[in-house]
């Protein structure tokens, strides 16, 4: 068998399916740890850790730069980045989508921590901006209601609770049970820092530099383009109008 034919009968089993996002509709890649919760039980704090919240907001922002996403937002583990309808990076190719931010966040998480780890990805699409709106506040009553629950379970597996009685206790109480049960332990709850509460925004911002130009001889300020990590999110209907104004 000659090269060409040979190389044609390898190509013709690979697998791969050529769908791409629907034109004109905003995108959100998500992207998850996979088995998070064992990988950070025995190396981090609980329930929440400084130098894994770093982690996470460094490899969200790597994310929000590298896909050229003009919203990124992270809470445990999970990490969401937001992109215009017009937005068409590795031609809107589902396929390489996922597997490329899942590879970046990955890549990205271990180099900075120094521990393997991997993230799985996803993709949602919102035909409008009132969806996109809907999205993030999901994402947050997501973050505010693990938040109260890590709170919680960890409070009492520290003060000696097993995994299945901390379990039980919690199972079905309601938001008011879990407030008290960790205000009885010295917790307050809504002074907690906002990050661990609401998670965590990352977004473009101008800022203004000051530099020489050789060419006039002069001082001269231009403008340029970072990204601003924001932990003191609004919620409820301020965040709605946070969003709103972001995609605006």
């Amino acid at each position: 068998m000659d090269n060409d034919r040979f190389e044609h009968k390898m190509r013709s089993l690979e697998y791969f399916h050529s769908l791409r996002l629907l034109p004109g509709a905003w995108v959100v890649i998500r992207v998850d740890g996979r088995g998070f919760s064992r990988f950070t039980e025995s190396r981090f704090e609980k329930p929440f850790d400084l130098e894994f919240h770093r982690v996470m907001v460094q490899t969200a922002s790597a994310l929000l730069e590298e896909l050229h996403g003009i919203y990124a937002y992270t809470e445990s583990d999970e990490i969401s980045v937001l992109f215009r309808p017009n937005w068409d990076l590795f031609d809107r190719s589902l396929e390489k989508i996922v597997s490329i931010s899942a590879s970046i966040a990955s890549a990205t998480f271990t180099h900075i921590s120094g521990s393997v780890v991997n993230f799985d990805s996803r993709v949602w699409l919102g035909v409008d901006k009132s969806q996109v709106v809907d999205y993030f506040r999901w994402r947050q009553a997501d973050a505010t209601r693990c938040a109260l629950n890590g709170w919680c379970y960890w409070t009492l597996r520290k003060a000696g609770e097993s995994k299945r009685s901390a379990t039980a206790t919690l199972e079905g109480q309601s938001i008011a049970f879990k407030n008290e049960l960790l205000f009885q332990h010295g917790i307050n709850f809504n002074a907690l820092p906002t990050w661990q509460r609401r998670g965590v925004g990352l977004y473009w911002e101008d800022y203004e530099k000051s530099g020489f130009d050789p060419v006039r001889e002069q001082e001269v300020v231009v403008t340029r383009h970072r990204i601003k990590v924001d932990e003191e999110l609004p919620m409820k209907e301020a965040y709605d109008e946070f969003i709103a104004r972001l995609i605006k």
